[in-house]
């Protein structure tokens, strides 16, 4: 498996982007897609979901690519500094370095938005059938605008327009999650879901019904939007919002097998 580091942006702005890439085997079908792994708001490539889906790779011989954003694991750059622009520069500067030919994006949380954003970024360039799938987990598309600011507090208000960013302790680890005032306004202006969106490659939502952070309904505005596409969506009764669990896993695992014998 190839480690490498890439560095993005220049001058003060510049950060280095940890890669792990695994190439498509040797006898492949040409044609197979790879997997490219987009993680969540402070999660990283070496989560239980990315190890498991680039094993999977392994196992059929398609080509997996994980990397971590900056601020986020292996990477460079402070966290504080990150907004969806930023972290979606960094992935369109990965996906263009390592890959090569049709790739399934594998979105977790924050990392669907990212990749829907991809998705338009090639399109705009011609790029539409790099994009052979998505498979989205936990879809937490514009979660700043319609998820996080109509339940601020006055005083996480109030802490965004005198400090900057205001904090909140997570149940995924032991820092408190820091979210700052550039995410928020870069997040208004990354918004997708304010109209149709096309991604010309099929669409798979794999989403719990017990997900605290991303309540359902969420999953099911995005596939609304998502009406010109073949979509598919799977719910997960009692499903949390990191569907890490081993079956949660194992559904992961096959819907990416999936999609990549119908592309």
């Amino acid at each position: 498996m190839l480690k490498e580091e890439i560095t993005v942006g220049s001058g003060p702005a510049a950060r280095s982007i940890a890669i792990r890439h695994r190439d498509r085997a040797a006898g492949t079908q040409a044609t197979m897609p790879g997997f490219v792994w987009l993680g969540g708001y402070r999660s990283d490539m070496e989560g239980s979901k990315a190890v498991a889906l680039d094993h999977m790779a392994g196992e059929i011989g398609a080509a997996c690519t994980r990397f971590d954003y900056s601020g986020h694991g292996a990477s460079g750059g402070k966290f504080v500094d990150g907004t969806i622009s930023r972290w979606l520069e960094e992935s369109l500067a990965v996906f263009d370095h390592v890959t090569s030919g049709a790739q399934i994006l594998v979105g977790s949380s924050m990392g669907a938005w990212i990749a829907l954003k991809l998705v338009e970024t090639l399109s705009g360039r011609g790029q539409s059938p790099r994009v052979a799938g998505l498979l989205l987990i936990a879809p937490a598309p514009d979660f700043t605008s319609d998820l996080m600011e109509p339940a601020l507090t006055e005083e996480q208000r109030r802490d965004l327009d005198t400090k900057g960013f205001y904090e909140e302790p997570t149940p995924y680890g032991p820092e408190p999650n820091v979210y700052t005032r550039q995410l928020f306004e870069d997040g208004h202006e990354n918004r997708v879901l304010t109209g149709p969106i096309t991604t010309h490659c099929p669409v798979h939502i794999i989403q719990g019904m017990a997900d605290p952070d991303v309540p359902y309904a969420h999953a099911l505005k995005l596939a609304e939007h998502l009406g010109g596409d073949s979509v598919v969506m799977t719910l997960i009764g009692d499903g949390d919002h990191r569907l890490s669990r081993p079956r949660d896993i194992a559904l992961i695992l096959r819907t990416a097998r999936d999609l990549a014998a119908i592309t």
